[in-house]
């Protein structure tokens, strides 16, 4: 049986943490049960995603991501902050870039202490209810407002939602929020993952942007996530869209190694 050495980078955004591969002189076309293998915390390296950086004509590198369960997925805000880090400590990138992923070009900049400011997509419709809200800032995510966020049971109400009818066959990612002092406190659940992340980028963005509600401005809103800080910035013209949006946090390097693949 042909071992393949895997040489990996693990990072992590507010504890929301990945492994990093640079595809971009040979081709790794890892299989959904290697991935998982690789994400697997007993069994793997550990991790809540993967993501590839490949080369893109027209842009500094694609960012192609994956679920720890190994499934392709949609954008993650933490992982594409990781993802500019990862480029600017290879040197591909200086302190600003444009990239690719699943949903579009970002643009991003990279200050001296790691603080990664990530151009999201804008968001075109936000659904408020009495109790929550849904919108897409590149993934989808369901927003429940809470008034006990530090002792909400996130595993089982956010699977419980996440795997509503309504909500089938993806799913969506479940977000618990409260203003608390000062500051937005959001603890989610990720679909792909299966349980609460540490941190969760398109969810803090989504978070942050059904918390103005029926205001419209320009917003600079702090959220803290159980793995740390992010600020989220946007416009609103209207209530129910968002423009302008910036995820900014810091994006940390974690180690380098290698592993054998069967």
């Amino acid at each position: 049986m042909q071992v393949m050495i895997l040489q990996f980078y693990k990072y992590h955004g507010t504890g929301n943490d990945f492994i990093l591969l640079d595809c971009r002189d040979k081709k790794i076309d890892l299989s959904k049960e290697q991935i998982a293998h690789l994400c697997h915390r007993h069994f793997g390296i550990g991790a809540d995603g993967l993501m590839y950086l490949q080369q893109e004509t027209g842009y500094d590198f694609r960012m192609v991501y994956f679920n720890a369960d190994g499934g392709e997925s949609t954008m993650c805000g933490n992982g594409g902050r990781c993802m500019v880090a990862f480029a600017h400590m290879l040197d591909i990138i200086k302190d600003k870039t444009t990239f690719i992923a699943i949903d579009g070009a970002h643009t991003a900049e990279i200050n001296a202490d790691g603080v990664v400011s990530l151009q999201m997509v804008d968001v075109n419709e936000v659904s408020f209810y009495a109790n929550h809200a849904i919108l897409n800032t590149g993934s989808p995510h369901y927003v429940s407002w809470v008034d006990d966020v530090e002792y909400t049971d996130v595993f089982t109400q956010g699977r419980a939602i996440r795997n509503r009818e309504e909500f089938s066959p993806g799913g969506i990612n479940v977000n618990f929020a409260k203003h608390t002092d000062g500051k937005l406190w959001v603890r989610t659940y990720e679909r792909g993952v299966e349980d609460e992340t540490l941190s969760c980028g398109t969810g803090v963005v989504a978070s942050a942007i059904a918390a103005t509600k029926n205001d419209t401005g320009d917003f600079n809103i702090g959220v803290k996530t159980p793995g740390g800080e992010l600020q989220v910035q946007f416009t609103k013209d209207t209530q129910s869209a968002a423009k302008n949006v910036i995820l900014k946090g810091p994006a940390t390097y974690v180690y380098k190694g290698e592993i054998n693949m069967n």
